[in-house]
């Protein structure tokens, strides 16, 4: 059966994952067993507005390790939706193409409260509010705010694990491995590819 087809409450878990680890994973795990989302879309993003393009490994690639990296999960799917869109893709935009390819889905935002806490200086911010929910699993160094008791913001108490894809990109580059933080055919791939390594 095609799950695109039916209604559901889908959680957008948006990022560059540059690249894809485990860290992403169990998050998303935990919204699938913990909440009332029916899956979750990792959204890979072909260059966010608050990051240097310099430092991405081409969106096609990323892509693909999302895809092996949940391929065996029925409940993950890997979105490309921005991969068309103007560049730097903002998410007020991505929701508006999302709601016009799957009008009877419902969409949920997935994110830490760091980026909760800046979520005020996202482009049209009061209308992503306005018609979604964001789930925000609360990083240790967010620093609570205004919009964690807004009324469509639901706060979880997320297992999360202190590894950031900076580095392992530097463990890479050292050429120091990074086994059991990266999923093992991710690690087959970049290795085929030579990713990181300069």
């Amino acid at each position: 059966m095609n799950l695109y087809i039916r209604d559901m409450k889908v959680g957008l878990f948006f990022g560059s994952f540059n690249p894809i680890h485990v860290g992403h994973l169990i998050l998303a795990n935990y919204m699938i067993e913990e909440t009332d989302l029916d899956q979750v879309w990792f959204v890979v993003s072909p260059q966010s507005p608050h990051k240097n393009k310099s430092s991405l490994l081409d969106e096609y690639q990323r892509l693909h390790l999302v895809e092996l990296a949940i391929e065996d999960n029925p409940n993950f799917r890997a979105s490309n939706i921005e991969f068309s869109m103007t560049k730097p893709s903002y998410t007020v935009d991505t929701l508006s193409i999302l709601h016009d390819k799957f009008p009877k889905h419902n969409f949920t935002l997935i994110m830490g409260g760091d980026n909760l806490k800046t979520f005020h200086k996202w482009k049209n911010f009061e209308t992503i509010l306005a018609y979604h929910h964001i789930y925000c699993y609360n990083r240790p160094e967010a620093t609570e705010g205004e919009l964690f008791a807004h009324e469509k913001v639901k706060l979880f108490d997320a297992p999360q694990m202190k590894i950031s894809a900076s580095h392992i990109r530097k463990q890479i580059r050292k050429g120091q491995s990074v086994k059991y933080i990266v999923p093992e055919n991710c690690l087959v791939y970049l290795d085929s590819i030579g990713a990181y390594k300069v």
